[in-house]
């Protein structure tokens, strides 16, 4: 059956963009970096290393909360030193989230954290055959459904 591959790829991508997913892997990947890391305020973090200095609300569409939502975990980052506010070049009544150096030093720490996890679990595959996924999963990312137009 032709569709059999789509099938395969939607359960495992529906197992993994779980909310209960992503928060056990959030809670994995900032274990014992702080009180203000965990599973709740990861995707903050992990939204400025990929967006760059941005509003609570242009990330609250980036990582899926709403704005308030992202405002309560900025708080409790900046608390801890892991990002700042800044003035809004474009806009002076407007504010910018922004990592520290701190928190773009915990976001390099999840990061290989998560690299470690991954390359454990494909530590029994056959070399060659964890590199094509490799290859095959960034050519579906970056081409496939997913992939920004």
């Amino acid at each position: 059956m032709p569709n059999d591959a789509g099938h395969e790829i939607t359960d495992a991508l529906g197992a993994l963009l779980r909310r209960s997913t992503r928060a056990r892997l959030y809670a994995r990947l900032t274990d014992g970096l702080g009180e203000a890391m965990d599973e709740t305020t990861y995707p903050v973090l992990s939204g400025l290393a990929r967006t760059g200095p941005c509003s609570a609300a242009d990330l609250a569409g980036e990582i899926g909360l709403d704005r308030s939502g992202v405002t309560r975990r900025a708080t409790r980052l900046e608390e801890a030193g892991l990002l700042r506010r800044e003035p809004d070049p474009d806009d002076r009544r407007a504010t910018l989230l922004a990592l520290t150096e701190t928190g773009q030093q915990a976001v390099k720490t999840t990061r290989q954290r998560l690299a470690t996890f991954i390359e454990a679990s494909l530590a029994s595959w056959p070399p060659e055959e964890a590199q094509s996924f490799a290859r095959q999963l960034h050519r579906f990312v970056t081409t496939g459904p997913f992939a920004e137009s």
